[in-house]
């Protein structure tokens, strides 16, 4: 069954994405990060060439001819995942087959446009018996 982790408490849920895909790219990680909204994208894009400051986090989109040698992935759509490993939320709704995944990661921050709907997400896994974890990241990345 698929694992769920909510990572909530972040001040800026871009920048703590970004922070959670550097350490997992460290650690060897295939991540695919569903990312449908196009500007998020970008902005996520740009902050994995430039997060922290003097490094860069190896990630391509999933229509790059590279995407098959590439651990993070970003991708519009779920309709052909690379890999079932770990799958990263970047969405305000519950991911299209997420239980095809070993683990879905729920990064949400305090903003109640991130926060209410992360909420529901976390409600609607808990009800159907999904594996919880719930940890607060307001003090940083650990």
């Amino acid at each position: 069954m698929t694992r769920i982790s909510f990572l909530h408490g972040a001040r800026d849920r871009l920048q703590a994405i970004a922070a959670w895909l550097g350490k997992a790219s460290i650690e060897g990680r295939s991540v695919l990060v569903y990312v449908p909204d196009g500007e998020h994208s970008e902005q996520l894009d740009r902050l994995l060439w430039t997060h922290p400051a003097t490094s860069f986090t190896p990630h391509c989109r999933a229509a790059d001819k590279l995407a098959g040698e590439t651990r993070i992935i970003l991708a519009p759509t779920l309709d052909h995942p690379p890999h079932d490993g770990c799958l990263l939320n970047l969405s305000n709704e519950i991911p299209p087959g997420f239980s095809r995944f070993q683990e879905v990661v729920e990064i949400v921050s305090v903003a109640d446009g991130d926060k209410l709907p992360g909420r529901e997400r976390f409600r609607f896994y808990r009800e159907r018996g999904y594996p919880l974890e719930a940890r607060d990241i307001s003090g940083g990345m650990q």
